[in-house]
């Protein structure tokens, strides 16, 4: 047989070497990319080997690494990836599952088996998963063979039940597992067909059965999905029928399973990470109160939420208030800390689980040497951290005795935690984050009260005042509160003698607080020196602050004269009123009446047509191109000769004859509001529909235009259903044109003053990274590539201005933060082509809102109108009717003659424009004549009978007796309206503006 197996075999390689001639070629050009590919898979695994050596943290790198070796199939390699990425986290299901899987298959002897089960077991406490322990029951059942084989089998699955028996919609599939091995089992007791059972055997067949109805019966007890498959396979299986009171707990746990059945397909329905969800079913579990439940509950939602740390804070809270058991509370605390490093709330828990169950003092070491190198996202972690350990090491130590072990070691720790938040906090946050040395103060109380060592103490605080913490009077009154209770009057005057010195914000309380201390207990010469002191000390605060407010109202008055210069400059720069088009005023009352509109307002002048629009804020870049217009002479003498002939001739302009539309609010909900558009937009309306077609059926677009026909980069888009509305909304900040397109919603701010549109959180975001100092030409793809080596990135965001370009800051979104938080020691003072960013957890400072209460009453705003503050600044209604019309005589010895009545002191009544037109229509005297040719109805309200010689304005001057020069100009004003000079007369709401050139 060998030597025919061998002539074949030459005669195989004979025939084939052919044939593999002339593969060869195509061999060879295959294994050279494999080679290639090889290559370049090692240079990756060497590269993030080293990375793991610089930060060992970094959760991303680890499973990239072990896909990267088990892609090349280095078991060692792969095996030590492994063992390093769980000594630092807990592995999820799916990693255990597929480790697992690597070793059973290549363990070999029986000896190997024992480690496999020690993986096992790392496996289950890592998370509480069915399927891990139902992979570990059933490998368990390769070791029967052996000595006590089936009892161990049965200690798995017992342990198995006991942790996930529970398991509404997985749990089944343990119990089911159980009972075929224990049905396997009684196969091999009964008899074959037609045989006779022993005697022998009868005991041992008797119990196996016992065992299965037992299985049966605990299951059927339990609310599960799928019970009624379980109870009719229980009685096809039972040869007896089911017992009654089997059956009772049966149909109770059937009720349960019905309260049970919303919280399961809420979860089965849900999307990741299903938080809301499983807190509304913890709280259920809760309300009932079986420990066993709530635990499962909780340990199901921290298998899909393990990096939640609020979920694990409140989890190892309830275990250590309700079950207070030594093994799961610990291990609970140790897998949170595992989970989320980086939150200080989670590892002071855990030391103070340690301590409450008496856990030996180097494991409490340990730990606190694991947090400290957990890297903590901000320096008041690191000082939480130290706090917790110190008052560990406080309750340590007996005070009774004057030197012992535990008391060195505490001040030893204090020593260590100044020194190192000195060190390695401040350099790495460029703060201490314990401004206030609250672990120094705590030191010094400790010693001062408990040790009764006050020299020790007041060292500690002179320490404390030396690092800029004199000023404050609340800390020269702590140590003097110390000093009280513990020293003596003595240092008690010194302290207080030095704070009255050195206090800048609160001299004059810590002044209060010696003179009492010398009230009490000083002498006289003790109560002059305080008197002297506080008296010299307040006179020169009160002097400081003198010149500090002279300071401030000088640079005040600045600031003011400064912007008086600029609207003086700006209005220099815009032609002279002359110059202005001359506004055709017939029909302006009617217009007015016409105009009345309180939540829209008309663009254009008295005659102009213009759109009528919702009342929105009006871009600064509008009013810019307004003022550029005016310049170039299109309100003016320098226009065009086509505008010219239009206003000679009265024609109105293709613009004015478009029909006005009026908003209606109503269509709100089915309407968004466009803005941020290019004024250079060609066909706004087309060009609006065929965008936003795509969100659905378009019933109008009404892009605004100004009254000489500009695009004013801003519109209406109205749909037909409020879901294609609601889908447009997503188009925000979309490109167009070159500019980012607002959209937003329709929304009357009249209505709704507090209305705005910002979808972005303005609160703390542990997962989201603030990016500072970027290049302004660096794109949305360059910084995701820069992030994308720090973890998963779900959204990158530029900060932009109205026009797109880039601020140099941005946003980016971690999938968790763990990620962000490595993000931020890997990215924070890295150099980006030439630039130093600067990268901070997401957290906007709050924003001041002023609450109702208290702002001050502001008196009532005037209204000035469409067109805006008369530039005259005179309020030109005649005095007659802003005086009261009956005032009360003048007082003789002191007693006014005719006292005024209520009604006389009630405040006048409003009147609207129709009424004020309506009053000086109705005037009876001589009309005058404006430049326009209207006439001008007198402001008197009698008619003179007596004809007198009008006086000159130098004449009437010298008559007035007003003293305040506005109410002289306004007399003046008035009297050359009567006396009918060259006017332009505007009406604006309720007031005229005067444009008097001769005065002006």
């Amino acid at each position: 047989m060998a030597d025919g197996g061998g002539a074949e075999a030459a005669e195989w390689a004979a025939g084939g070497s052919e044939g593999d001639e002339e593969l060869e070629s195509e061999d060879s050009s295959g294994g050279d990319e494999e080679e290639e590919e090889e290559k370049e898979n090692e240079a990756e695994i060497q590269r993030l080997e080293e990375q793991l050596s610089i930060n060992a943290f970094d959760y991303n790198c680890h499973l990239d690494l072990i896909k990267l070796l088990h892609q090349e199939g280095e078991l060692v390699r792969l095996r030590r990836a492994r063992q390093k990425m769980n000594e630092l986290f807990p592995l999820t299901e799916e990693l255990w599952l597929d480790w697992l899987k690597d070793e059973i298959r290549v363990a070999s002897e029986n000896s190997e088996r024992e480690k496999i089960y020690e993986l096992f077991e790392r496996a289950v406490k890592d998370y509480i998963c069915p399927e891990v322990w139902l992979e570990f029951a059933q490998y368990s059942i390769g070791g029967i063979g052996q000595e006590g084989g089936i009892e161990k089998v049965r200690s798995v699955f017992e342990r198995a039940l006991t942790a996930v028996g529970l398991h509404v919609t997985k749990g089944s599939a343990i119990w089911e597992a159980f009972r075929e091995f224990e049905n396997a089992i009684l196969s091999t007791l009964q008899p074959p067909a037609g045989g006779v059972l022993s005697s022998e055997k009868q005991p041992a067949l008797t119990a196996q059965l016992e065992k299965i109805h037992t299985l049966f019966r605990r299951q059927l007890g339990i609310p599960l999905m799928d019970m009624e498959t379980t109870f009719t396979e229980y009685e096809e299986w039972s040869e007896e029928p089911v017992p009654e009171a089997v059956v009772k707990n049966y149909q109770k746990a059937l009720q349960q399973m019905e309260k049970y059945k919303p919280y399961e397909e809420a979860l089965l329905t849900a999307e990741a990470p299903k938080l809301a969800e499983y807190q509304a079913y913890i709280d259920f579990e809760t309300k009932v109160g079986d420990p066993a439940r709530i635990q499962l509950i909780y340990e199901r939602a921290l298998a899909e939420n393990c990096l939640v740390p609020d979920l694990w804070a409140r989890y190892t809270q309830y275990l250590d208030r309700q079950l207070k058991v030594k093994d799961l509370v610990l291990s609970a605390h140790e897998r949170a800390v595992r989970n989320c490093p980086w939150t200080v709330k989670l590892w002071n828990q855990y030391l103070l689980a340690l301590e409450r169950h008496h856990v030996e003092h180097a494991r409490v070491s340990e730990t606190f040497e694991k947090a400290l190198n957990a890297g903590f996202i901000q320096a008041t972690d690191y000082v939480e951290i130290w706090q917790a350990y110190l008052d560990y090491l406080r309750r340590r130590v007996d005070f009774t005795k004057d030197s012992s072990k535990e008391l060195e070691e505490l001040r030893s720790a204090f020593a260590q935690a100044v020194e190192y938040l000195k060190q390695e906090v401040e350099e790495r946050f460029s703060e201490s984050g314990d401004p206030s040395c609250s672990i120094m103060q705590t030191w010094a109380r400790i010693e001062a009260r408990l040790c009764h060592n006050m020299q020790k103490a007041r060292e500690l605080w002179d320490s404390i005042m030396t690092k800029g913490n004199a000023k404050y009077a609340n800390m020269w009154l702590e140590y003097y509160n110390l000093e009280r209770a513990h020293g003596d009057t003595l240092h008690c005057r010194k302290a207080l003698h030095r704070a009255v010195q050195c206090t800048s914000d609160y001299p004059e309380h810590v002044c209060d607080v010696l003179l009492t201390l010398e009230r009490i207990e000083g002498t006289l010469e003790d109560w002059d020196a305080a008197v002297q002191k506080t008296e010299s000390r307040l006179a020169r605060v009160n002097e400081q602050r003198l010149k500090a407010a002279e300071k401030e109202a000088a640079g005040t008055e600045q600031r003011k004269q400064t912007r008086a210069e600029k609207r003086a400059a700006k209005k220099a720069k815009k032609p002279k009123a002359g110059d202005k088009r001359k506004a055709n005023t017939q029909g302006d009352w009617d217009q007015q009446e016409e105009a009345k509109q309180p939540t829209k307002r008309r663009k254009g002048g008295g005659s102009g047509g213009g759109d009528v629009v919702a009342e929105k804020e009006v871009p600064e870049e509008e009013e810019e191109v307004e003022d550029m217009e005016t310049e170039a002479g299109l309100f003016g003498r320098g226009g065009s000769a086509k505008a010219e002939a239009e206003a000679t001739e009265g024609g109105p302009s293709r613009w004015k004859d478009l029909p006005r539309v009026v908003h209606n609010s109503e269509k709100d909900n089915v309407t968004v509001f466009v803005s941020n558009l290019s004024y250079s937009l060609a066909e706004p309306g087309p060009t609006l529909r065929a965008l936003f077609s795509a969100c659905g059926e378009v019933a109008e677009v009404r892009p605004i235009f100004s009254n000489k026909g500009s695009f004013r980069g801003y519109g209406y888009v109205e749909f037909k259903e409020e879901t294609a509305a609601r889908e447009a909304l997503k188009m925000d900040r979309q490109d167009l044109n070159g500019r980012l397109m607002f959209v937003s919603p329709c929304v009357d701010k009249t209505k709704q003053p507090g209305f705005k549109v910002f979808k972005y959180s303005t609160a703390l975001e542990k997962h989201k990274l603030f990016i500072a100092g970027l290049p302004f030409s660096y794109t949305k793809e360059e910084l995701e590539e820069l992030c994308k080596a720090h973890g998963t990135v779900k959204e990158v965001r530029l900060v932009t201005n109205r026009a797109g370009r880039s601020k140099g800051m941005a946003y980016v979104e971690f999938e968790n933060e763990a990620q962000a938080s490595q993000a931020v020691l890997k990215m924070d003072g890295l150099a980006v082509n030439d630039y130093v960013i600067k990268v901070a957890i997401s957290n906007p400072p709050a924003r001041k809102q002023p609450e109702a209460a208290e702002r001050a009453p502001q008196p009532p705003r005037q209204s000035y109108g469409a067109r805006g503050k008369g530039r005259t600044q005179l309020a030109m209604v005649p005095r007659a009717l802003q005086r009261q019309s009956n005032p009360p005589a003048k007082a003789e010895n002191g007693t006014a003659q005719n006292p005024p009545t209520a009604a006389a002191l009630a405040e006048p009544k409003k009147m609207s424009n129709a009424d004020f037109a309506r009053l000086l229509l109705n005037n009876q005297g001589e009309a005058l004549k404006g430049p326009d040719g209207c006439d001008i109805p007198s402001t008197t309200k009698e008619v003179d009978p007596v004809p007198r010689e009008r006086p000159t304005n130098e004449a009437f001057l010298s008559q007035t007796k007003e003293n305040n020069p506005r109410e002289r100009d306004h007399s003046l004003a008035l009297f050359q309206l009567e006396q009918g000079t060259s006017l332009e007369r505007h009406l604006v709401g309720r007031e005229f503006r005067v444009l008097n050139t001769s005065y002006i």
